[in-house]
């Protein structure tokens, strides 16, 4: 039986989904034995630092504050558990035939999906300018704040 465009659609967009998600897998997976190794080299360095603190009675810092974080939240053997404990494509992915739903006929492109979509794009109008308003204040000239002479005051 021939599928629809509906189910074409499915099917298209499935595959470039579970393609993503297997590169980001694999990405997950370098990184995490990236970082793994980068705790593990750290830890190296820190008990170097232990035995020059001690050979020369010194107080150096073992660890920088964010291989001290990474040591003590994570560790490498934490990382290393998740690795092991999940394996590459572990999910196997069987395609169900999707019930023709939407009459048989795709749905709208979606940017979501990688797809272009066309058509006209819809440009908001343009917001009205705003007239900046006048200043209609009336100048005033300056009177200097200076008291009175004695001979301006009114005799009384």
């Amino acid at each position: 039986m021939a599928l629809t465009a509906y189910q074409q659609q499915f099917k298209r967009r499935m595959k470039r989904a579970i393609s993503l998600r297997a590169k980001a897998d694999q990405k997950a997976r370098r990184y995490t034995q990236l970082l793994s190794d980068a705790i593990g080299a750290a830890e190296d360095a820190a008990t170097q630092m232990n035995a020059l603190n001690q050979l020369y009675n010194a107080d150096v810092s073992t660890y920088t504050l964010l291989t001290q974080a990474l040591h003590a939240n994570s560790g490498q053997e934490v990382l290393q558990d998740h690795l092991a404990q999940s394996a590459p494509g572990e999910e196997a992915v069987i395609f169900n035939q999707v019930p023709d739903a939407n009459g048989g006929q795709p749905l709208p492109a979606n940017p979501l999906f990688g797809e272009v979509v066309t058509g006209t794009p819809i440009t908001p109008p343009a917001p009205a300018l705003k007239a900046v308003a006048k200043d209609v204040t009336p100048k005033t000239p300056l009177v200097p704040d200076v008291a009175p002479a004695a001979s301006d005051e009114v005799a009384g």
